[in-house]
């Protein structure tokens, strides 16, 4: 089912647009590519073959609805042909190397993807030329970690102690660059590129079978019989599901198609609700609860590779100028995840159901009075 253009702000600010989506075989980029698929974009996909298998990608059988190219991101030149051929009116950036613990096992390959790989994406949207929206997907492990455990805020200092977090700081100070040096805001009318950067939390959901990511973790385990093992139960983690994330990053595109660059090309955090921050063990702990099924052991060492131990957004910027806030608190986000995982152990084909999830998302949106959601035309302001 095809939202119709005119049912929310999103759906129409997207029905028929082009979309370019680098990273679409991953987790959160099939997601992405299921609501545009919902909301009638015309979608074109640039990755690797999908990371895991089982997939999302593959499981909401992707490849037959929009246009897949199997690509590198840090292969320049077909990055820029695939620019040229998608002529797109958004580009979603968000191809990456995106575990922490991968990149201390190749931490050349993960400064090539994330640092190079964005920039081989900007600088094909600048020599092809054409107007459009650039969204660059980082994450909330940019910022340089502090001790006072206040929520990091857009401004401040880009850092990180791993290679991961280190190169997604890296990849926000190109996209800075190629904004200041080819796509000022000011200038927009001349160049006609608009291009923001976004940073989300620790997004959960249905489809992601990630290796050492604590949910896939967890569904393991459960599908096995065997304990959660736990290597820092302590860690506290802004969870988010999913689609709060994406909602983030479609509405601040929408806005950007409609209204330019104006007070909107910049850096921006998508955070959960304050209630979302918990502990590992406490995360387990519901996940297990909700299914009644499965049991967690402690297995915290010292000599495990250094994460930071706190990490929180503050999204005071988003919810002050875009009216853009979070839908699901921790259990809500919980609760879909643990029941498309559920569903998914007795269905292969999950396009409906993931579908399901996103329209019954919305409705719940709407009826939290999420401005993207609703059925009035954005506003110029």
């Amino acid at each position: 089912m095809i939202a119709s253009p005119t049912s929310d702000r999103l759906s129409r600010a997207y029905h028929g647009r082009r979309v370019l989506v680098t990273g679409h075989t991953g987790f959160k980029g099939a997601w992405l590519c299921a609501w545009l698929l919902e909301m009638g974009a015309e979608t074109t996909g640039y990755a690797l073959e999908p990371p895991t298998q089982p997939s999302l990608f593959e499981r909401i059988l992707l490849a037959k609805k929009i246009d897949h190219r199997i690509g590198d991101v840090r292969d320049a030149s077909s990055v820029h042909e695939t620019v040229e051929d998608a002529r797109p009116d958004i580009v979603v950036h968000m191809a990456a190397e995106a575990l922490v613990r991968r990149s201390y096992e190749s931490p050349a390959d993960t400064f090539a993807t994330n640092v190079m790989g964005t920039v081989h994406v900007l600088d094909a949207v600048r020599r092809v030329g054409r107007p459009c929206v650039v969204i660059v997907v980082t994450s909330d492990k940019c910022y340089e970690p502090n001790e006072t455990l206040r929520p990091h805020r857009e401004g401040d200092p880009l850092g990180g102690h791993d290679p991961y977090s280190a190169s997604k700081g890296c990849a926000e100070i190109a996209t800075t660059a190629y904004r200041r040096s080819f796509f000022p805001p000011e200038d927009f009318s001349d160049h006609g590129v608009a291009l923001a950067s976004v940073r989300a939390g620790n997004v959960i959901g249905g489809g992601d079978w990630a290796r050492d990511r604590i949910l896939p973790d967890i569904v393991r385990a459960v599908l096995d019989d065997r304990p959660v093992r736990l290597r820092n139960p302590h860690a506290s983690r802004p969870w988010q599901h999913v689609l709060d994330a994406l909602s983030g990053y479609l509405w601040l595109g929408a806005r950007m198609l409609e209204e330019g660059a104006r007070g909107l090309a910049d850096v921006w955090n998508f955070g959960p609700k304050p209630d979302a921050v918990v502990s590992v063990q406490t995360l387990t702990e519901r996940v297990l609860e909700i299914w009644q099924r499965g049991r967690w052991e402690d297995l915290s060492q010292t000599n495990q590779p250094h994460e930071a131990p706190h990490l929180q957004l503050a999204t005071e910027k988003a919810a002050r100028e875009l009216s853009w806030r979070p839908v699901f608190g921790i259990d809500e986000a919980i609760d879909a995840t643990v029941e498309w995982y559920k569903r998914a152990e007795s269905s292969t084909d999950m396009s409906g159901f993931t579908a399901e999830q996103i329209r019954g998302y919305m409705d719940h949106a709407r009826a939290g009075g999420a401005i993207w959601a609703t059925a009035h035309r954005i506003e110029s302001r």
